[in-house]
């Protein structure tokens, strides 16, 4: 239980926390850091063994391991013994190949772990936010992830969205003064919460408590919730489907060898040891190998995995959504000019801008920086207050000392900057009233948009002495505009060629007027771009305006909401990314299939995003795309593979338990076919992918999924059936050498399947990956020499005679030519286009 420390004030707990002002010392963060790790940190082994325990908690597993203790204890110890063996090496494999996978998304984390600013030593510096200990003190300013429970020393026009906590979704306002000790969480103004983030202003805060002990960590440990994408849903309710299919039919098989009087133990074991061996056991681990194989391949065209599901999204994107700056334009703003009311180079309004830009302390922008670059030789005046930019208000207002008070000077969005000046500034001498200038004021500023400049506008006041608030933002004077230059980049125009040989639209959503918008739209190529302002949106329903969507280019002057309701209506008909890097674009990350954002994003940005792009280049989004899309295909190939062969050999399974007088294979044999394919199956997260499933989105479609299982099972169950017929009522053979002669088929038509079924085009036109293929190989040699070695009887195999080993070739030869024919007509009649 937390101490209501929201009831005191910063000086009462400097002292429990041994902290000032100043923060700690860096000798004594690291002590206290230090003691936090040793209490916390789980040491790896102990990882590394529930990890491995967790790869034998399928119940059917578990049921298994039961029966084969069983049978030992019933005098069939060597069979015991065998079973035992495959299922801990089975085990083993899987365990090391998710460890493996499991180190690569540790890497990825790493990547994009979060910073704060704190005070060591009285000095700022930038430290990991998983290195932040209770008595630091943290300087905010807007975009900021919170990373501690705090208690504020110092605000101005503070503003936190605590939605993930207090489920509000207005920003809470946040001020320095205590507050009773029973104040709910929601209403506790003074505090900052791990989790929550800084909308707007700035702050120095106390933090208080820090991972387990906040209240985020309390509510995670009792109510820690895991979000599905759509991908992983349908995986689950699939995988669910096919362990319902095999538990009813292995229940089947089971009835049928007791109703025929088979051995209890022997009948028991080949029943579960066929539910375990069809069972789709290796669907999470072949999902999480290929997801992090995809992430590393990601990795290395400068793309970082956030979220590892979201890969599964990203290999179905079909549109992608960005505003155009450091995008489509290079990002590299430059002030192309600072203007009056009437386009004439004004140094007092360059004064302005630079005093602005230069003295304001929250929210950090390419623009400011820009302006900072004009390096005015002019006496650094007084800050008296600032308030700070916030994207309702959109401008910034910063106070400076003047010896009769003080002077406000505003910058901020056109429109925005001219809604509150009643005056304009006409030479150095005069102000007239605003309204008989407004006409030229607007014509100049649409002049500048047509001509491809971004523009901002300024304003300033003289106020007496005192503090300022946003009630201070009115009766200004206009002082000019501030025309930004940020050209188009190279190759823009190639790099949408590609995306659209991806079969992915482009839109851009900014907050530039139209006129800018459709300068960019032409310098990119758009011939006759479809352009739509924000008051366009408003001013139609949203039926309307979702039958219109498709056929826009660019939505100019779109307010932060709107993103959001943007990007939710075009996922109606499309799976949406969308690429955002500041405050107002972590509603549409959040609401796009995919939200992407930059390296040098604000936190909260990269926070909400599922990727984050190294360099804020489309060219590099467009080789994630790629990447994304192999791992859906790679994925999708084990559910068909597996699939089919699930649904196909246990059918067979269960006509040969009728017509059989014995076992139709034993139940290490069983297992032992389940391992050996289990082999090549992993590899196929690192397979080849053909250029044609890279050039179009992929798309979950279980009908199609199910629509294979019904033909595929059917096609092997009729080879199957074949080889029994061949094998026992032509060629005659006793129980071993059918057993072995099924052995031997079944293993090597899954392993030429693979082969088969990995690709869309004719299996000899796909090059496979290196290691399915040599995994391939090494299963084949092994499976083909295992009658050959000196324990082949206790694996209850043979050595087949000559006319069996024909028979067994023959059905396979043409089950690999069928099989390629059937998928080949079968892709063509029902997959998506």
């Amino acid at each position: 239980m937390q101490e209501a420390f929201w009831s005191n004030t910063p000086g009462d707990w400097f002292p429990k926390l041994q902290s000032s002002e100043k923060g700690l010392s860096q000798a004594q963060a690291e002590q206290i850091l230090n003691a936090h790790k040793k209490v916390k940190t789980q040491p790896q082994f102990f990882k590394d063994v529930i990890a491995f325990l967790n790869q034998l908690k399928s119940p059917l597993v578990l049921l298994l391991i039961a029966a084969v203790i069983l049978s030992a204890f019933l005098g069939q110890a060597s069979d015991a013994i065998i079973i035992s063996f495959i299922i801990l090496s089975s085990s083993t494999l899987s365990f090391l190949q998710e460890r493996r996978a499991g180190k690569v998304v540790e890497k990825l984390q790493s990547l994009i772990a979060h910073t704060c600013t704190v005070l060591r030593d009285g000095v700022e510096k930038e430290i990991p936010s998983s290195t932040v200990v209770p008595g630091d003190v943290i300087l905010f300013r807007a975009g900021d992830i919170v990373p501690a429970d705090c208690l504020l020393i110092a605000s101005t026009d503070l503003q936190a969205n605590e939605a993930s906590l207090t489920g509000e979704s207005f920003p809470a306002t946040k001020d320095v003064k205590p507050v009773d000790a029973n104040t709910p969480l929601a209403k506790r103004s003074n505090c900052l919460w791990s989790g929550s983030n800084i909308v707007s202003g700035t702050a120095k805060a106390l933090v208080i408590a820090t991972g387990a002990d906040t209240v985020l960590g309390s509510i995670s440990k009792s109510a820690a919730t895991i979000t599905e994408t759509q991908f992983e849903k349908g995986i689950r309710q699939f995988g669910y489907f096919l362990m319902r299919i095999t538990i009813v039919l292995s229940v089947f098989i089971l009835a049928v060898n007791l109703l025929f009087h088979r051995p209890l133990i022997d009948s028991l074991l080949f029943a579960l040891a066929l539910a375990v061996g069809m069972a789709p056991e290796l669907l999470p681990a072949i999902n999480t190998i290929a997801m992090s194989a995809g992430a590393k391949r990601m990795l290395d065209k400068k793309v970082i995995v956030k979220k590892l599901p979201s890969i599964q999204n990203f290999g179905e994107i079909n549109l992608l959504c960005t505003d155009k700056t450091g995008t489509i334009t290079e990002g590299a703003i430059t002030v192309e000019g600072v203007y009056d009311y009437n386009n004439k180079p004004s140094d007092f309004a360059k004064n302005l801008a630079y005093i602005n830009a230069s003295l304001e302390s929250g929210y950090a922008n390419p623009i400011d920086d820009a302006l900072k670059q004009l390096k005015l030789n002019i006496p650094q005046p007084e800050k008296t207050d600032e308030i700070p930019y916030d994207f309702t208000r959109k401008r910034l207002g910063i106070a400076i000392k003047q010896d009769n008070g003080q002077l406000l000077i505003c910058k901020g969005a056109f429109n925005n900057i001219l809604s509150i000046c009643s005056s304009v500034r006409v030479d150095d001498k005069s102000t007239q009233p605003i309204d008989g200038y407004k006409d030229v004021i607007q014509k100049q500023y649409a002049d500048y948009g047509n001509n491809g400049l971004r523009v901002i506008a300024l304003c300033f006041k003289q106020l007496p002495a005192g503090n300022i608030t946003v009630a201070d933002e009115k009766d200004m004077t206009f002082a000019g505009f501030i025309t930004l230059q940020d050209p188009v980049k190279k190759g823009i125009p190639e790099t949408i060629q590609e995306l659209n040989q991806l079969q992915v639209d482009l839109k851009i959503i900014t907050g530039d007027n139209k006129n800018v918008a459709i300068h960019i739209a032409k310098a990119i190529g758009i011939q006759d771009p479809k352009v739509m302002s924000s008051d366009e949106m408003e001013a139609i329903s949203e039926n309307e305006l979702a039958a219109k969507l498709k056929d826009i280019h660019i939505f100019a002057e779109v307010e932060p909401h709107e993103k959001e309701r943007i990007i939710t209506l075009l996922r109606k008909t499309y799976t949406v990314a969308y690429i955002g890097d500041g405050i107002n674009d972590v509603g549409a990350i959040n609401a796009a299939d995919a939200g992407i954002s930059v390296s040098n994003a604000v936190d909260i940005a990269k926070d909400a995003a599922d990727f984050v792009l190294m360099e804020n280049d489309l060219m590099v989004l467009c080789d994630g795309i790629k990447e994304g899309r192999k791992t859906f295909t790679n994925t999708l190939k084990y559910i068909f593979i597996n699939t089919g062969a699930t649904f196909g050999n246990m059918f067979s399974v269960s006509i040969a338990s009728l017509i059989l007088p014995f076992l139709p294979m034993l139940p290490k044999q069983i297992l032992l076919t389940n391992f050996l394919t289990d082999f090549p199956y992993l590899a196929v997260a690192s397979d080849n992918v053909d250029e044609e499933q890279i050039n179009n989105p992929g798309k979950w479609d279980l009908k199609l999924i199910r629509r294979y299982m019904v033909y595929f099972g059917i096609h092997s169950s009729l080879f199957d059936v074949a080889t029994f017929i061949w094998l026992y009522f032509i060629l005659h053979a006793n129980e071993s050498a059918f057993q072995t002669g099924w052995f031997l088929e079944s293993i090597l038509t899954e392993l030429f399947i693979l082969f088969i079924i990995r690709t869309r085009r004719s299996f000899i036109k796909s090059i496979p990956g290196k290691w399915l293929v040599i995994l391939s190989i090494l299963a084949f040699a092994i499976t083909t020499a295992l009658p050959f070695l000196p324990f082949a009887a206790d694996l209850g195999l043979i050595l087949l005679p000559v006319q069996m080993i024909l028979a067994v070739a023959t059905i396979i030869f043409f089950y690999i030519v069928t099989a390629d024919l059937l998928k080949i007509w079968f892709f063509r009649k029902y997959a998506q286009k």
